[in-house]
This record gives structure tokens, C-alpha cells and sequence, in this order.
């Protein structure tokens, strides 16, 4: 059956304007890091876009090494892209790609270099059958290649027409100034930035934030759920089925503390008195700061996506409520 897009997709989702651009993207965007590869089922993902699509999602984020195995997550995107997102609808959305990481053999197939970088686009947009992607990142600082390489191969990317914007992703507070300085130079300004950030996880706090405000450049967090920590999955110890049981992965066994359980449940308890659950807490406690775009959540099912939508039921929190959540939060020792 033909995907036929709903027609109330825009009337409840929110668009917050990135950085000091003219484009505005919705206030949660799709993570394809997980689920979306080769090993795993193809109509999930694409039912899994669909959905996020009919409820205003436009922003859909992937890399060259998402998969696994690697490259797959684009291939499978673009496949979904030609089955159900031809014609104008291409331009209701808003696809970014990165690299940076490991992606084939050899001196050329990751970090920083001009090489590697053009290379590894015109290969993202060949797995995805697109002209142009809206958002084209670095995904991590190189210390062996000169900033001003770096940047100018993602200049040359917006000046050949295979991206519309650029961005940077896990750059610190000093690398981002340096970066922008210099793209800011070449007159392709950088436009977003994307760090992890999550309640259990706020260095981006330490001056990341307050350099992105002053460049006008927009921020979209990933692990918002501390890979799964701020969930109710967590609330009795470890279930056999999570991320932190299993052998690979970035959340650990030993990451799930006592502490941890405890602040995990005493945060499950406020979510709970203002008619949330946990990850929908801890989705709307990021955006609450307004110098954050957009939210990247990553599901595995249209149900998980619909929890995660319904975080923008409720984004206030009152003074007691912050209060509260940061004696939580700086929680340092078990009483």
C-alpha cells in the first residue's frame, strides 16, 4: 500500500528556529544511530518513519557509519526515501549525515581530512540516492588534521550543492569557537551542534552552551535518555533484555550503581506527579533551555516513539519542581 502522509502532520508539533538561521526544525528529530540497519527489520524502521513523519517530525539524523554494519542505516533510509518520500515530499524534510569515524580500511576512511571528508559524502548521498543533504556534520575533532582543513572541506561541501548547511558534533567549548570562527571566514556559517547531553550527563553546561548562544548556532543533544538510564526500565535493578545487560554497547553493567537506581526512581517519582513518565521528563527538562533546537531520540517501535511525543504535552516546570530535580541530581554520596 502507498504512504500517503497525514494531513494534520503540522498542527501539533513544535519548530523551534536553529541558531540564528531561517530554518526551523521540529523540537524532537530521528535518531538512526540504532535499528535502522542491515541486521535489523526493515518495514519496523520504515513504520517507524512513517509515524514520526505523520506527527511533524522532519528531521531525520544519520551518519556514514550507522548500522550495523556500517553504511547500512543510509542504504535502508534511502530505500524508504524512494518508496514513500518522492517528489515534493523530499523538501518537507530535513536529512543530515556525518563522518568522522572509522568507515573503510586504510589512512583515508575516518577523522578530519579533506579527502575523507568529500569522499565519505559523495558515498552517503550515492547509499541514500540523494542530490543533497540539508545538514552535513563532522562528527568528532581530529587532532592530527588543521581545523582550517576540516572546515574548508565542509565549505566545499555547501559550495558544490551536496549540503545546504554544516554543523560539528562532539567539538568542545573551544574547538566549536575555533570552528565557527573559521567557517564563519569561509561564509558557510556553522549552523548546529550536536553533543550528548542528558540529566546524567551536562558538560555541555560547562561552556558549550553559553559558545553556541553567543555564534547563534542551534543544539541538538543525543542520549537524551542516558542510553536507556532515564526510562522506567531501570526502576527495580537490571531486566536481562536491557542495553546494560548485554556484552556490547555503550551502557555498562557497573554504570547502573546503587546511587544511580536511587536518583533514577526519586526522578521516576516527580515525572509521575506531573503526569509523566521518566523519559518524557527528562526529554522536556532539555528543552526547557532555549538555546536547544531540537531533542534526537532513538526507538526501536512506533510505541516508543508516540512516549517520546508525548513529552511535548507538557515542557513548564515550576521553580520547586527544578529545585527538586537538581538535589537530585547533585546527589554525590548516599545519605
Amino acid at each position: 500500500m502507498s504512504y500517503i502522509p497525514s494531513e494534520s502532520r503540522y498542527d501539533s508539533m513544535l519548530y523551534n528556529r536553529c541558531g540564528r538561521t531561517g530554518l526551523k526544525i521540529s523540537a524532537l528529530s530521528l535518531g538512526l544511530w540504532h535499528n535502522f540497519g542491515g541486521v535489523d527489520i526493515f518495514e519496523n524502521g520504515r513504520a517507524i518513519i512513517r509515524a514520526a513523519f505523520d506527527a511533524g517530525i522532519t528531521h531525520f539524523d544519520l551518519a556514514n557509519n550507522y548500522g550495523p554494519p556500517p553504511g547500512s542505516a543510509e542504504e535502508n533510509f534511502g530505500a524508504i526515501l524512494k518508496k514513500d518520500f518522492g517528489g515534493f515530499l523530499r523538501d518537507e524534510l530535513i536529512i543530515s549525515t556525518k563522518a568522522g569515524y572509522g568507515m573503510w580500511p586504510g589512512p583515508y576512511g575516518e577523522w578530519g581530512s579533506r579527502k575523507y571528508l568529500l569522499s565519505s559524502l559523495d558515498q552517503s548521498l550515492k547509499r541514500m540516492g540523494l542530490e543533497y543533504v540539508d545538514i552535513f556534520y563532522h562528527h568528532r575533532p581530529d587532532p592530527d588534521t588543521p581545523l582550517e582543513e576540516t572546515m574548508g572541506a565542509l565549505d566545499r561541501a555547501v559550495r558544490s550543492g551536496k549540503a545546504l548547511y554544516v554543523g560539528l558534533s562532539n567539538y568542545t567549548a573551544e574547538q566549536t569557537r575555533q570552528a565557527a570562527a573559521i567557517l564563519k571566514s569561509l561564509g558557510t556559517p556553522c549552523i548546529i551542534h550536536q553533543p550528548r547531553y542528558s540529566m546524567f550527563d551536562r558538560w555541555v553546561e560547562g561552556g558549550l552552551l553559553d559558545v553556541l548562544e553567543q555564534e547563534g548556532i542551534g543544539c541538538i543533544p543525543f542520549s537524551p535518555l542516558a542510553q536507556g538510564m532515564l526510562t522506567n526500565r531501570y526502576l527495580h535493578g537490571i531486566p536481562a533484555d536491557s542495553r546494560a545487560a548485554k556484552p556490547h554497547g555503550f551502557l555498562k553493567t557497573e554504570m547502573i550503581t546503587e546511587h544511580r537506581l536511587a536518583q533514577i526512581k526519586a526522578l521516576h517519582e516527580i515525572a509521575h506527579s506531573r503526569g509523566q513518565s521518566l523519559s518524557q521528563m527528562a526529554i522536556a527538562w532539555l528543552l526547557k533551555d532555549k538555546r536547544i533546537t531540537t531533542i534526537l531520540i532513538g526507538v526501536s517501535s512506533v510505541g516508543q516513539l508516540n512516549d517520546n511525543l508525548n513529552s511535548l504535552q507538557n515542557l513548564s516546570f515550576d521553580a520547586d519542581t527544578l529545585r527538586k530535580i537538581e538535589e537530585i541530581l547533585g546527589w554525590q554520596t548516599m545519605g
